[in-house]
């Protein structure tokens, strides 16, 4: 779970009288190109420029936007920016936020995957990525922590959650079972769970009550729920409509294209399955992302897989953007418009899964926002999400174990008794956990220090 870290409020005498979709459009396009740092340094940027600065809406209200797309699979950051945009401007605004929040990323990515396939060869870039392999295996140690320590109690006080975690972990890690299977049975496990245990389900999480006033804001504490965002069958159905359109209309296109085998529609299907099991955030679907693109389809390798993530944190937007990477060089490798056409049908590819990899999330705040803010609070509803967030722990725990055991291994050895420890990249890797657990430092400094070091050991001989 994402928290958000303590502010000391500034108190604002106004709010503002009125707020145009123009003035909103430009904010959500500034904050794609500077929504660094993951979700909580996303959310934390939203919460400074939105609430305490701009007065948009007030922390309480932030507050129960943020709760509710916690609960949603997806990024939590991408969402929450198309939740408020929902509530400014209605069904559009909602629309403009959340592309805004995306579009950046997906154009950088897109040049520097084609850099990496193109350059990813070159010395001085080979010893960036030596160094930024480290601090990736930090990150997500760190995830298994950050979000461990939001969703797991002591053990005393919920071992059922403890078991979900461990099985979770031996499930993937040993077993290879797939990521899917181990949602559903977390699901199972918390909705029997509200019912014969519902203490172990309650609390752990969660964002608290509002503790800073910042003045009054445009959509206040008490500001009714605009009419736009009250719950109508027939709204629902409509937007459900719409969605389902804009999903079946490209996948029937590329059907019709290349046929159902082919790369693309492979990829449209595979990443609307990953889309709605991304509970617990990107790295929670990042083994199920590598389960297929790597081990079923082998549109990359497990080094290119650690590599991407490596990109996709040191750009703007949600971290789940590393898809994009998986597409261009699935695009790439498969050569999808042909050997003369390569750049062209990479970038076609990276499309197609950033987009069938975030419709799911348009669809679920427009159309399950009314819906779900109705069931907020009891516990039949939250229950499995909470199970499945502590199956997230484990699977991303699996995930932490294969990238410190990549990094383990000095690059150019092989074999079991020939292989031999690379220390600089476990001592780094150690480094950079304890910058990012212990001193808290922000994701861009240590993958920037990180390069650096794999960039001077990459000149001395050792990478």
């Amino acid at each position: 779970m994402t928290t958000l870290p303590t502010m000391s409020p500034t108190p604002s005498p106004t709010a503002p009288v009125s707020l145009t979709f123009i003035e909103a459009l430009k904010f959500w396009f500034k904050l794609g190109l500077i929504s660094f740092g993951g979700p909580a340094g996303q959310i934390a940027i939203m919460h400074r420029e939105l609430v305490e600065q701009k007065r948009w809406i007030s922390e309480k209200r932030f507050l129960h936007a943020l709760n509710y797309c916690m609960l949603l699979p997806g990024p939590e950051a991408q969402q929450l920016a198309t939740y408020i945009g929902w509530l400014l401007h209605r069904t559009w605004g909602g629309v403009a936020a959340g592309a805004l929040f995306v579009l950046p990323s997906l154009f950088i990515l897109i040049a520097l995957s084609w850099i990496y396939v193109a350059f990813g060869a070159v010395p001085w870039v080979a010893g960036l990525l030596y160094g930024i392999k480290p601090a990736v295996a930090a990150l997500v140690v760190q995830a298994v922590h950050r979000i461990g320590s939001k969703t797991l109690k002591k053990p005393s006080t919920a071992p059922i959650l403890w078991a979900i975690a461990a099985i979770s972990f031996i499930a993937i890690y040993v077993f290879a079972v797939p990521f899917p299977a181990i949602v559903l049975g977390a699901a199972v496990v918390g909705w029997l769970g509200s019912k014969f245990a519902p203490t172990q389900f309650t609390g752990g999480g969660g964002h608290g009550a509002a503790k800073a006033s910042y003045g009054p804001a445009l959509i206040d504490d008490d500001t009714p729920t605009p009419e736009h965002a009250r719950f109508k069958p027939a709204r629902l159905a409509m937007v459900v409509g719409v969605g389902a359109a804009l999903w079946l209309l490209p996948m029937g296109a590329l059907i019709a294209w290349k046929g159902w085998d082919a790369t693309l529609a492979q990829m449209g299907w595979f990443f609307t399955k990953a889309a709605l099991l991304t509970f617990g955030g990107a790295y929670a679907v990042l083994p199920y992302v590598y389960q297929g693109a790597v081990e079923q389809f082998s549109w990359l390798t497990g080094t290119q897989m650690i590599d991407g993530l490596a990109l996709g944190e040191t750009t703007p937007g949600p971290l789940i953007m590393v898809v994009a990477f998986v597409g261009f060089l699935g695009g790439w490798s498969k050569a999808v418009l042909g050997p003369d056409a390569l750049f062209l049908g990479a970038a076609l590819a990276a499309t197609v899964v950033t987009w069938f990899t975030f419709l799911p999330s348009f669809v679920f705040i427009l159309a399950g926002g009314p819906l779900v803010e109705a069931t907020h609070g009891k516990l039949q509803f939250t229950a499995p999400l909470t199970a499945i967030t502590a199956a997230v722990v484990g699977v991303i725990a699996s995930l932490a174990l294969f990238f410190i055991a990549h990094i383990a291994v000095r690059p150019g050895s092989s074999g079991a008794f020939l292989a031999q420890p690379d220390w600089a990249a476990l001592a780094l890797a150690l480094a950079a956990g304890v910058a990012l657990i212990r001193f808290k430092r922000g994701v861009i400094p240590v993958i920037a220090a990180c390069a650096l070091v794999g960039l001077v050991l990459r000149l001395v001989g050792w990478s």
